[in-house]
């Protein structure tokens, strides 16, 4: 169900950004602000060998913002891009079992993203590009002892891999739909309050999405 009413999300927001026919259209340059909303999961990566029947994933719909700033060298683009976005991605139990992932019982905080891009135009209006960079998440902690609970974090690191295609709209807006892959290999908890950071060492966690988005060039 996760999974079916994120794609409905991406689709309809591409529906209601694509007119029948495009009209003239702006280059892919200058800066831009688009939202995002579109598939999320999050699974333990090829490394890591999870006892049990578990799915040993978490899924739910992904939404933020992203800015950039994309330059137009003639057939091919340019582009540095920022990002900031939420999951509703959590652990859930099937038939009494936690369906832990490799990092407990969490569920999906802030995910931000930093990197370049660069894409190549189909023609006036369609650009195809890839995408890589730096990425950070969280995954919140629920746990809870008698009456106190406890707030903390586990604060990854990783990279972003990336391609999708863009597609100009009338006037100054476009809309766009990627596929991206982050892999976060670094991680520590963060407590609320003065209590220290412990640091988790290595660790393997995969993460795929599929995102549409509607912005504006500026």
């Amino acid at each position: 169900m996760k999974t079916t009413s994120a794609l409905l999300v991406a689709g309809s927001m591409l529906a209601v950004a694509t007119p029948a026919m495009a009209q003239d259209s702006e280059n892919f340059d200058g800066f831009r602000v688009e939202a995002l909303a579109g598939y999320d999961v999050s699974q333990a990566g090829s490394s890591q060998d999870i006892e049990g029947e578990n799915d040993e994933s978490i899924e739910g719909v992904s939404y933020g913002v992203g800015l950039g700033y994309d330059y137009d060298a003639g057939g091919v683009v340019l582009g540095l891009e920022g990002e900031y976005a939420g999951s509703t991605a959590e652990v859930e139990y099937d038939d009494g079992d936690v369906e832990t992932f490799g990092i407990g019982n969490v569920s999906a905080g802030r995910d931000l993203y930093a990197g370049a891009r660069i894409g190549v135009k189909a023609n006036d209006d369609l650009l195809v590009y890839a995408k890589g960079g730096y990425t950070n998440a969280t995954y919140d902690i629920r746990s809870a002892s008698g009456n106190t609970e406890y707030r903390a974090d586990i604060d990854t690191d990783g990279y972003r891999v990336g391609a999708g295609v863009e597609y100009a709209l009338s006037g100054n807006t476009f809309a766009k739909v990627e596929y991206r892959y982050s892999n976060y290999s670094d991680a520590e908890i963060d407590y609320e309050g003065d209590a220290p950071d412990v640091d988790l060492g290595e660790i393997d966690l995969d993460r795929h999405q599929v995102m549409a988005g509607f912005g504006m060039r500026f």
